[in-house]
């Protein structure tokens, strides 16, 4: 796969999408298989189907973690991997879930998306190929990336009390 750099960043310029009943060798539980196309569509609602496997958009300000504050983690609805965390969660004023930065960069894949006329650094689950969402370089520091998310790729795990 090659490489395209967009706003200093390194990003892969080809589409992957790991197939069903793949096990990835960094995965979290490295004996669960990822869900199948019929499994995904009889667990995920419609919007989080169009969302993590069509690259949809949910509108600005419906999500349902758009505004949300509560302490935890925020996994992929597809496979369950951790991808941030609500510390790093801020209000971007986009109507997105916005954090300025992954749990562990590798666990976000980048991928150069040129649809719609313009350029843009697509965000993908790295374990299970899920279109998350898109980042940008206009986040707040330390990073000054914003990665905006769609609450329907996302579920949070509150924190334990």
């Amino acid at each position: 796969m090659g490489t395209a750099t967009i706003d200093g960043r390194r990003v892969a310029d080809r589409r992957t999408r790991r197939h069903a009943g793949a096990v990835p060798d960094d995965a979290a539980a490295p004996d669960a298989p990822l869900p199948t196309e019929e499994e995904l569509r009889a667990r995920l609602t419609p919007l989080q189907y169009e969302v993590t496997q069509q690259e949809g958009t949910e509108r600005a300000f419906t999500g349902e973690y758009w505004d949300t504050k509560d302490p935890g983690t925020y996994r992929c609805v597809v496979c369950d991997e951790p991808l941030f965390r609500s510390d790093v969660k801020y209000d971007s004023g986009t109507g997105w879930p916005s954090f300025w930065e992954a749990i562990d960069p590798s666990k976000v894949t980048l991928v150069e998306d040129r649809k719609l006329f313009m350029r843009r650094t697509e965000a993908r689950c790295a374990r299970c190929g899920a279109h998350l969402g898109h980042v940008f370089p206009d986040g707040p520091q330390p990073t000054g990336e914003r990665f905006c998310m769609n609450s329907a790729s996302l579920r949070l795990e509150p924190d334990e009390a």
